[in-house]
């Protein structure tokens, strides 16, 4: 795993665990989430906050298919952010989640809410596999993340939907069998509960 060293602790850390912390001004260090957010808690003052690393965690869906997910805690300012993600070539992919939570209460209350939240959407599936290729399955829902496709320098998303990455071409190929339906789209942060 490619790993960088923090420029608070000294330690190797995986680079998915790294924020560029600075300024133009004053430059840039590489931090390590627990050195980023002690800075951030002298700045704001939170002398009780304090950084717990969770260790990762295996979680089934609802086809039976195990998710290894690991952890990430920011502090940012007035509100801390759990995040739990897999990982796939060394970065963060697939499933993906987010809690926001006051940094002040307990983060293992907060990390309870975000494994909720991860079970309730690995027992829905929104996509699946047919003769005819993906197809939206049966409750007529799709819901997903949207990310940056390098095969197409961003002009259109890629999605992330059940986990897996789905083009926005294969997406537009699933509604055609809906030619003629309405749709609602919503947008809503990551953290948000869909």
């Amino acid at each position: 795993m490619n790993k960088i060293q923090c420029d608070g602790c000294g330690q190797l850390i995986p680079g998915y665990d790294i924020v560029n912390y600075g300024s133009i001004d004053r430059g840039y260090r590489k931090l390590c989430s627990s050195c980023f957010n002690t800075e951030v808690a002298k700045l704001g003052d939170l002398t009780s906050f304090e950084h717990i690393q969770f260790e990762p965690v295996v979680m089934a869906d609802i086809s039976g298919d195990f998710h290894e997910f690991h952890f990430r805690t920011r502090l940012m300012g007035t509100h801390v952010a759990l995040e739990a993600f897999e990982l796939f070539d060394e970065h963060p992919s697939g499933y993906r989640f987010q809690a926001i939570g006051d940094p002040e209460d307990d983060l293992l209350a907060l990390l309870g809410k975000l494994i909720e939240k991860m079970r309730r959407a690995l027992s829905i599936k929104h996509i699946e596999d047919s003769e005819l290729g993906l197809q939206i399955a049966d409750r007529q829902i799709v819901r997903g993340l949207v990310e940056w496709d390098d095969a197409s320098d961003g002009r259109v998303p890629l999605l992330l939907i059940d986990g897996r990455k789905v083009t926005w071409e294969e997406l537009g190929r699933m509604l055609m069998s809906f030619e003629g339906w309405q749709f609602k789209l919503e947008i809503r942060d990551i953290s948000e509960e869909l």
